[in-house]
C-alpha cells in the first residue's frame, strides 16, 4: 500500500484536453472562435435540459452578470447563504444591493427554508441558494417562498455538475444557474463558468454584459464588462464534459464505501429527492475537527478541507451587511464540518487508508 500523499482534490487532465488546445492553438483563433459556442450548445444539452447557456471567465462573473442581466441592483435585496464561498454575497453586493444572509439547514448544508421566509421584506427581489457540495438545495419549499413573495430565484450551482433534484437537474429552476469551470470543480474548462439563462431575452442580455455591452462590433447597447470565456478554455471543457457522468459516478461509489466505514463521524446524508455529485465528501465532527485535520496530514499523509471555517456574516468584507447577525446552524457547521478526499483519481487502498486514519482518529478522541 502507498503512503504517498492523497490530495483533498485532484484536477484530472489528461491527453485528450492537450490535444483539443493544441488544435486551438493551430487554428490561430483563440478567442471568439467556434469553441465557446459548440462548449455552450453542449453543455445546455447534456447538463440543463436545453437551458440556453453563456460561457464566461470565472463562476463569479456569471453570478455577477446573471444578477445583472435579471435586473437586480441598488435598492435591492437577495437572500443568500452565509455558509458558501464568498462569491455568492459578492456578486450581489457588486451589483449595489444588499446581500442578506440566511441560516441553513445541517443535513445537507443547504438554505433552511423556513429561515429564508422569515427575511423577506418589501426591499426583496430574489432568494439565491447554493447547491452546496454537491447536494441539491430544496428547490420545492425554496420555490414555494418565492412564489409566495414574488420574487425571482437564482440557483449557484458551483459545485453540483449533474446534480438533480427531483428528477430534474439543477440549473434548471431558477432565472438563471450559474456553474463554476475552476480546476477543483467536477470538471473545469481550466478556469471559467457557464450561466444557464431562463429564456433568450436573459441570456442575450448576458451575452452583452460579457462583451462590452455589444454583440455587434462598435455598436455597444449597455454599459458592460470583458468577460468572455477563450476558446482555449471552452476546449478543455467539452472534453472534460463528455467525462463528466463517468467521474460523477466514481465520486458516488468513492462516498457509498465512506458512508459505510466511516466510524466517529457524522456522514453526509442525502434527500431522498436528489443525486448528489460530492463535489466535497463533507462529514460534521462535534469534537476535535481541527486536530483531526491536523493528524490526518501529519499521521497518515491524507490531506482534506474545511469549508467554510468563517461564515460570510462574519467576513470583515461582508460583515456590515449583517451587523449582530445570529446564525446557529451556520456557526455550528463552521466548527464542525471536514471535507475529505471523494474525487475520482482515488485508488482502492486511499479509501482504505482514508476509512483508517478517520477512524482510528476519531476512536482515539481526537
Amino acid at each position: 500500500m502507498s503512503d504517498d500523499f492523497i490530495p483533498p482534490a485532484k484536477p484530472l487532465i489528461g491527453d485528450d484536453e492537450r490535444a483539443a488546445v493544441d488544435r486551438v492553438l493551430r487554428s490561430g483563433q483563440v478567442a471568439g472562435g467556434p469553441e465557446v459556442a459548440a462548449f455552450e450548445a453542449e453543455f445546455a444539452k447534456e447538463l440543463v435540459d436545453g437551458r440556453e447557456c453563456v460561457a464566461v471567465n470565472s463562476g463569479t462573473s456569471g453570478l455577477h452578470l446573471g444578477l445583472l442581466a435579471a435586473g437586480i441592483g441598488p435598492g435591492d435585496e437577495v437572500i443568500v447563504p452565509s455558509f458558501t464561498f464568498a462569491a455568492t454575497a459578492n456578486s450581489v453586493a457588486l451589483t449595489g444591493a444588499t446581500p442578506v444572509f440566511a441560516d441553513i439547514e445541517l443535513t445537507h448544508f443547504c438554505l433552511d427554508p423556513d429561515d429564508v421566509a422569515a427575511r423577506v421584506t418589501s426591499r426583496t427581489k430574489a432568494i439565491m441558494p447554493v447547491h452546496l457540495f454537491g447536494h441539491p438545495a430544496d428547490m420545492s419549499a425554496l420555490g414555494a417562498v418565492a412564489e409566495k413573495h414574488g420574487l425571482m430565484l437564482f440557483e449557484d450551482a458551483a459545485q453540483a455538475h449533474g446534480a438533480t433534484y427531483d428528477g430534474r437537474q439543477v440549473g434548471g429552476f431558477g432565472r438563471f444557474a450559474m456553474f463554476s469551470l475552476y480546476p477543483t470543480k467536477n470538471m473545469t474548462s481550466g478556469e471559467g463558468g457557464m450561466v444557464a439563462c431562463e429564456d433568450a431575452q436573459l441570456s442575450r442580455q448576458v451575452r452583452l454584459l460579457r462583451n462590452q455591452g455589444m454583440e455587434r462590433q462598435y455598436a455597444n447597447e449597455v454599459i458592460g464588462l470583458n468577460n468572455r470565456m477563450t476558446d482555449i478554455h471552452a476546449a478543455i471543457g467539452r472534453v472534460q464534459l463528455g467525462r463528466l457522468p463517468g467521474w460523477n459516478d466514481t465520486r458516488r461509489r468513492n462516498a457509498a464505501f465512506l458512508d459505510e466505514h466511516l466510524e466517529g463521524v457524522i456522514v453526509p446524508a442525502v434527500a431522498a429527492t436528489a443525486t448528489h455529485v460530492y463535489h466535497q465528501y463533507t462529514v460534521r465532527v462535534p469534537e476535535g475537527r481541527d486536530e483531526m485535520v491536523r493528524r490526518l496530514r501529519e499521521d497518515f499523509n491524507v490531506g482534506s478541507g474545511v469549508y467554510y471555517p468563517i461564515p460570510n456574516h462574519r467576513l470583515e468584507s461582508l460583515a456590515a451587511f449583517a451587523p449582530g447577525l445570529d446564525l446557529p446552524a451556520t456557526e455550528q457547521a463552521a466548527r464542525e464540518v471536514l471535507s475529505l478526499p471523494v474525487h475520482p483519481s482515488l485508488s482502492a487502498d486511499d479509501l482504505e487508508r482514508i476509512v483508517t486514519a478517520v477512524n482510528a482518529i476519531a476512536g482515539a478522541g481526537a
